[in-house]
């Protein structure tokens, strides 16, 4: 487990509903669970800094850190998704993203991870589709904010399949690859199983802490490859569905434990 993703999770899981910051101490210390070292976790800090996630802040228990009002719209968007019982209402339509200008190396790099985390799928190296639902303000304004960062000109529409649903889901099946995603769902049901599944009655809170941010950071990288298909664009008996109901049912079975564990570790004006 990378530092940065750990403290990416942290402040989402934890630190956001409570308030967003915490004393570097306490980030050591919630992170030492992990095996995260301190000099991993201030290493990371400062690339989140620099990256615009994180701001330095004086706290009454010493230095800290707070997000950022972009790392807070990141977060509770993430936070959105990950918490999801159902997959939201599809209208029929799809944003379609077509870059217009030559593209470096490290601007594709960049694109396809950023693109692909807001559920974008590639079409070709060009052109990135996506399904439209609910509110997509944030989106639209994090593709824009996006395509501005990297310097490249890109042509956005919203258009509906001619194909209807047959050819929207033959598009779905070009953008992203739905065999290798099913397979990825059903590894981290067989994986996880024992670490959520196998705690003892005995377990301490900081077990319980530490196995569910295990299993809420293993669930996490499915923002990146998952866009949450609609339904009827997805094969029958989705794995992706029994997934999501074994990711509710333990992530709230640890959730009081794991919250005892978060509270000791933080300043009584933290919890």
């Amino acid at each position: 487990m990378q530092a940065r993703s750990a403290l990416f999770d942290l402040y989402g899981d934890h630190l956001r509903p409570r308030g967003g910051e915490a004393p570097v101490a306490a980030l050591v210390r919630l992170l030492a669970p992990l095996s995260i070292a301190a000099p991993a976790v201030r290493t990371a800090i400062s690339r989140m800094v620099r990256q615009g996630w994180l701001a330095p802040v004086r706290l009454p228990a010493g230095p800290g850190y707070a997000l950022t009002a972009r790392g807070m719209r990141r977060l509770d968007e993430a936070a959105a998704r990950i918490y999801r019982t159902t997959r939201r209402d599809w209208d029929g339509r799809f944003d379609l993203l077509v870059l217009t200008g030559p593209v470096g190396r490290a601007e594709r790099t960049r694109l396809a991870e950023t693109l692909g985390y807001l559920g974008f799928g590639a079409l070709s190296p060009s052109t990135w589709a996506a399904p439209r639902r609910g509110t997509v303000r944030a989106r639209d304004a994090e593709v824009a904010a996006l395509l501005d960062e990297v310097g490249v000109p890109a042509e956005r529409f919203v258009a509906r399949h001619g194909g209807d649903t047959s050819g929207a889901a033959e598009l779905v099946r070009r953008a992203w690859d739905l065999p290798a995603l099913a397979t990825a769902y059903r590894e981290f049901v067989a994986q996880y199983t024992p670490v959520v599944a196998g705690l003892p009655a005995t377990a301490t809170d900081e077990q319980a802490y530490a196995a569910r941010f295990r299993l809420v950071h293993a669930w996490r990288t499915f923002l990146f490859s998952d866009p949450q298909l609609p339904a009827e664009l997805l094969p029958a008996d989705w794995p992706g569905t029994t997934a999501a109901v074994f990711f509710d049912r333990y992530a709230g079975r640890l959730r009081a434990a794991a919250d005892r564990y978060v509270d000791s570790c933080l300043p009584t004006t933290h919890r």
